[in-house]
């Protein structure tokens, strides 16, 4: 079995896509997932499963999309990565608060930041599948805009650290 972190996309976020905790852990147990565990209220689900990454993927994101019925969406990392991005943290003198890790579906060409206008106090890098931004003043009140980050989830790296503890990473 190995253990996933499943983060749901535009959950209970701005008075969108409005899902309790109790929902998200209802809308599981048919999906034959394994000690599952919600941490939090922006969709964080622990689990244990033998399936693809993919197939779970695709078997909650339907789930999730029937409950609020509109597509969310669902980035996913095995308990081993998220150990692995919590150590790979490119700001290790920054509080976790005040960095967000944005989860991507897949990596993307590292340009792309070197094309990005920050017009903020905030630094960006981008580490496999997930860009990394040190919000100096906090993410509340950053006006920057990542367009090619559109399809991924951002958590700040007190949840991330939260969450691979939860994995048992």
């Amino acid at each position: 079995m190995t253990t996933y972190v499943a983060m749901l996309r535009a959950v209970n976020e701005g008075g969108r896509g409005k899902l309790t905790m109790e929902e998200l852990a209802a809308l599981c147990a048919p999906l034959g997932l394994g000690n599952v565990r919600i941490h939090g209220t922006a969709g964080n689900i622990v689990f244990e499963s033998d399936r693809t990454e993919r197939s779970l993927c695709q078997s909650i994101n339907r789930a999730v999309g029937e409950k609020l019925r509109r597509p969310t969406g669902v980035l996913m990392r095995t308990a081993e990565e998220l150990r692995a991005v919590v150590q790979a943290n490119p700001f290790p003198d920054a509080r976790f608060r005040l960095v967000g890790v944005i989860f991507l579906p897949k990596a993307l060409p590292v340009r792309l930041l070197t094309e990005l206008d920050l017009g903020g106090p905030e630094d960006v890098r981008m580490i496999g599948r997930e860009i990394f931004v040190h919000y100096p003043d906090g993410m509340e009140r950053s006006k920057m805009k990542i367009p090619f980050a559109a399809d991924g989830t951002t958590r700040d790296l007190t949840t991330v650290s939260k969450l691979a503890a939860l994995a048992g990473a």
